[in-house]
């Protein structure tokens, strides 16, 4: 049977970690978790659980993923983050693919909570994540606030029933401060990409944003929570491309 060594990145993460190492409790052979430095009760938190600790600071997304991925001891790996958890569906797939490992990477849906409520539409579901994946087909890449899990041409990917949960904001407030850190992060990670944006880009990209997850993705059935999460993200995308602008601007100007 092969084993799993489950890989989780931290920082100031005492609210859901616990929950986290709990739902993949019997699934993984090893934790392996990374921690940039938490000033808050992770590491005390984590110590309950049989996990290896390690610190190190925080380089992005996508470099502190690779990074953890280089500590791990099985090549098999379930990825998490610190506010994600195997839903019990989840955990049977999981547990029968440990007995017929038949793809180099595994997707399955990641449905999230938004203060106190699960969303079923938007961008936000079905979210599809590869998160279960032979470390040896492939690497985390794109941006490093826009992290994937890329696999080598040639691997196969399957499918598993269940959802990841994720718990990503914990209040209207919490999700309008994260997408501020979140666009100017975003908007400088273009600019070193090299892509540009002209006076018109911040609102194509909020108008479009928002029909797409309101409307044709049907974030108006989820309420008022649907359309507070799409008119936050479109929000975030227009301050994100109008942020990149002026990252263009000054870039000329030297």
């Amino acid at each position: 049977m092969p084993k799993i060594s489950a890989v989780i990145i931290t920082f100031n993460e005492e609210q859901f970690i616990g929950k986290c190492l709990a739902s993949i409790n019997g699934i993984a052979d090893e934790i392996v978790v990374v921690d940039s430095f938490s000033t808050d009760a992770t590491e005390e938190i984590c110590k309950k659980y049989n996990v290896r600790f390690v610190k190190h600071e925080f380089e992005g997304f996508r470099d502190q993923k690779n990074y953890a991925l280089g500590l791990a001891k099985y090549k098999n790996i379930l990825s998490l983050d610190a506010d994600e958890a195997i839903s019990d569906k989840l955990r049977d797939s999981i547990i029968a693919v440990k007995d017929n490992w038949l793809y180099d990477g595994y997707l399955f849906n990641r449905r999230s909570n938004y203060c106190g409520k699960w969303i079923n539409h938007s961008d936000t579901y079905p979210d599809r994540q590869l998160r279960l994946f032979n470390s040896d087909h492939g690497r985390w890449g794109e941006l490093n606030l826009h992290e994937r899990f890329m696999m080598t041409n040639g691997a196969k990917v399957g499918k598993l029933k269940g959802d990841l949960l994720h718990w990503p904001f914990t209040s209207t407030q919490d999700h309008l401060d994260k997408m501020k850190k979140y666009s100017i992060i975003g908007a400088e990670e273009f600019h070193k990409a090299g892509i540009k944006a002209n006076r018109c880009t911040p609102y194509i990209h909020m108008i479009w944003g928002f029909i797409r997850s309101y409307i044709i993705k049907g974030g108006f059935l989820d309420g008022h929570e649907g359309y507070m999460i799409c008119t936050t993200y479109a929000k975030s995308a227009f301050n994100k491309y109008k942020k990149l602008r002026e990252l263009n601007k000054l870039a000329l100007a030297r």
